[in-house]
This record gives structure tokens, C-alpha cells and sequence, in this order.
């Protein structure tokens, strides 16, 4: 798949902004776009021709960018396409239920056309992997335990599980459940979890596994949109094998977890 034949959604109030992100979108090659100053109309018309990516601006009139990605997740025709925030917002009750809905980037107003390159690319990656059945027999045979409390992430990160080949995908609400499922005998090649979590959270988790658990060494990749360095730096401590920023970039972290998978074999 190339960017040419992306179909995108731009929703963005303000006509110069949108200009910008339309031109931006054609230089790199994008063509198919379709643009909206609000969310309604644009809702309608994804459920009539379902695009391929939705780039949002979050303060809308109407409805908002994250009451829009709230709404598309819970449909659905729309519930996996990808959606980019573009935004000036950086207070973390606005950007947290973005992260957590899924998305594939948020980016900076103003964005460089090097953020937007990267995110598109990132975009039609996942795409490109998830259309394409992968029959990889390198991986599967390999089962990985997927911890996080948001239904909307989980779904995201299994979807890229299942472009990579995943042979086994288990699933855990939280800490405590992974737990169960780890003490119950199953056995895991891979645990991908999120941090934030009730009960007993991605940190716990892993000190409990690296402490006292019957795989000790199994590769831990931990998902966060955690900003605070020093708790960044306990989760570190605790001894995950990577950490990955929510929003992720999906090369970033499909290349995290074939090089934890290759190295648990060397």
C-alpha cells in the first residue's frame, strides 16, 4: 500500500489550519482526503465510506476530538481506524483518553512536516500489516500475555499482535488478573502491559514476575503515557526489558517486540 491510497479524514475548525494539514497531507503524497470543520458530519460520512485514518484537531464545535475517538471505538465499522490528534493541548485530562482510545499519534500545533512524515508512515505500516494475513513461522508458536484496563488500547495492540503472526493471545484487565493467568501455570513467551492500572499495576506486576514468579526472565515491554521521570525511572528499576510511550509509534514498538522475542532466544 502506498500513501496515494490512503483515504483520510481531516476534521479541523479553523479553515487556515486545515489548509495547512491538507497541503501538508498532498506533499507527501496523500490524495484521497476528504475535510470537515466538525465532527457530526464527518462521524456520518466515515459510517457511509469507512476511511483509512482520521486526523482530528480536539477542541471542536459539537462534540469533541476525544468524544469523536470515544464514539468511532465503540462502532464497530470504526473501532480500528486509526485516528492522529493534532492539537495545541497539552493538559493530560484532554490527552490521556486519546492515548488510552488507541491512537496512533498526537501532534504538536504547529507540527513539522518531519512529525507528519513520521506519523503517516507509522499509520500505513500498521495498515499495510494488518491487511496482509502474516503466516510468520517464526512467531506462530509463540504466546504473549496483553495486560491493560482500557478495552480501546488492548484491542489496538492485539490488532498489531495479530499483523506480526502471533500464534496465542491472552488477555488480562489488570495486574491481579495477569497474575492469576500467570500462577494458574500458563506459560508465556512475551508480557506486554500497561502501567496505570487498578488493583495492582505494570510496575507491581513486574517486580512480583522479576521477585517471585516461575518465569523470572520473560521479556516485559511496558506501554505508558506516564510523564514523571522519576516514576518512569521506578518502572525501569523494576526491571521491565523496554518501556514504550503511549501514543506509540507502531514501527517503534512492533521492532521493541521482535527484538525482545529474538533476544529470549538467544
Amino acid at each position: 500500500m502506498q500513501l496515494s491510497n490512503l483515504y483520510v479524514i481531516v476534521i479541523e475548525p479553523s479553515n487556515v489550519q486545515r489548509h495547512i494539514i491538507l497541503a501538508q497531507l498532498q506533499q507527501i503524497g496523500v490524495t484521497q482526503i476528504e475535510e470537515f470543520s466538525s465532527a457530526e458530519p464527518a462521524l456520518e460520512r466515515m459510517l457511509s465510506i469507512t476511511p483509512d485514518l482520521v486526523l482530528s484537531a480536539m477542541h471542536l464545535p459539537g462534540i469533541s476530538g476525544t468524544e469523536l475517538v470515544n464514539q468511532m471505538r465503540v462502532l464497530p465499522a470504526l473501532e480500528m481506524v486509526t485516528f492522529i490528534l493534532i492539537s495545541s493541548e497539552t493538559h493530560y485530562r484532554y490527552l490521556e483518553p486519546i492515548r488510552q482510545a488507541g491512537a496512533i499519534a498526537i501532534l504538536p500545533k504547529p507540527f513539522t512536516a518531519d512529525d507528519l512524515a513520521t506519523a503517516m508512515r507509522s499509520t500505513l505500516e500498521y495498515i499495510s500489516d494488518v491487511e496482509t494475513e502474516t503466516d510468520n513461522e517464526e512467531y506462530d508458536h509463540l504466546r504473549v500475555l496483553l495486560v491493560d484496563d482500557s478495552a480501546m488500547a488492548c484491542r489496538y495492540v492485539q490488532q498489531m499482535l495479530d499483523g506480526l503472526g502471533i500464534g496465542t493471545i491472552s488477555t488480562a484487565n489488570d495486574g491481579a488478573e495477569a497474575l492469576s493467568l500467570l500462577q494458574s501455570g500458563n506459560g508465556f513467551d512475551l508480557i506486554i502491559t500497561d502501567y496505570n492500572m487498578p488493583n495492582i499495576d505494570g510496575k507491581e506486576l513486574t517486580e512480583h514476575i522479576r521477585q517471585h514468579g516461575d518465569q523470572p526472565t520473560i521479556p516485559i515491554l511496558m506501554l505508558t503515557s506516564e510523564q514523571n521521570q522519576s516514576r518512569l525511572a521506578a518502572i525501569q528499576s523494576a526491571g521491565v526489558s523496554a518501556i514504550c510511550n503511549k501514543p506509540f509509534s507502531y514501527g517503534t514498538v512492533k521492532l521493541l517486540i521482535e527484538q525482545l522475542i529474538n533476544e529470549r532466544d538467544i
